[in-house]
């Protein structure tokens, strides 16, 4: 059984009095330890699907199974608990509370768990050295440089051990240096830990770390295999 498990998913939206459907009738495997990178024209649907895996979104019609929990059938009450518990969610703008220091950030998930506070710092203490930002535990969110931020959002998305990984435009605001060592850390963090990963970007280049490609087209998901050689013209 596949990790993620989605079947003829529906999403529908009201502008005036145009019905714009960024999801028509989507079924989507996703194994566990998978970095699939999901891309798609402006207003295609890429962060509505995202969403609707992370459980913040609901469908029109259709189901989500995530590690055998039917999510489109919680309660509301059950699905934030379930959030909490099985996801990371990586923000394009980090989201960080600029009163809060990096390693406060990053524990704010832990609050809403059942955890002692040594249990917390063990976490927290863990996420820090796995994004690299032992050093950098006690300053705020206005010391940081951009990319130190996404990796304070990086360690905030993967302190509570998800079982998903969900990001939406990771790099979208960091500039290409940054960008690079971003991916990179995402990578890592797939391939060593084995973190279930899926990255919407718009970027064909941070696409390079993805162990499978995939387009939203006029509502429907197709396979997108990218040709090496244009990756390598896009980095160069």
């Amino acid at each position: 059984m596949s990790l993620i498990e989605i079947q003829n998913l529906c999403k529908t939206y009201s502008k005036g009095d145009s019905v714009i459907v960024p999801l028509d009738d989507v079924s989507l495997d996703i194994e566990r330890g998978e970095l699939v990178s999901l891309m798609g024209a402006s207003g295609s649907g890429k962060s509505t699907l995202l969403n609707l895996i992370a459980g913040i979104d609901e469908p029109d019609s259709g189901e989500i199974v995530v590690d055998g929990v039917k999510t489109t059938s919680l309660s509301k009450a059950k699905l934030t608990r379930w959030r909490a518990d099985n996801i990371g969610y990586i923000f394009q703008t980090h989201n960080l509370i600029p009163v809060l220091t990096a390693y406060e950030n990053i524990e704010l998930p832990l609050l809403l768990l059942p955890l002692s506070k040594k249990d917390r710092q063990r976490r927290v203490e863990l996420a820090l050295e796995a994004v690299g930002l032992n050093d950098r535990a006690n300053h705020f969110p206005r010391q940081l440089s951009g990319g130190q931020e996404q990796r304070v959002g990086i360690g905030r998305a993967i302190v509570t051990d998800p079982t998903v990984i969900v990001a939406d435009e990771p790099t979208g605001d960091l500039d290409g240096d940054t960008s690079d060592q971003i991916l990179d850390l995402l990578s890592n963090l797939n391939q060593q830990l084995g973190t279930t990963l899926i990255m919407v970007t718009h970027d064909l280049e941070a696409t390079r770390i993805a162990s499978r490609r995939l387009r939203l087209l006029q509502g429907k998901i197709v396979e997108h295999a990218v040709d090496d050689s244009a990756l390598e013209s896009v980095h160069g």
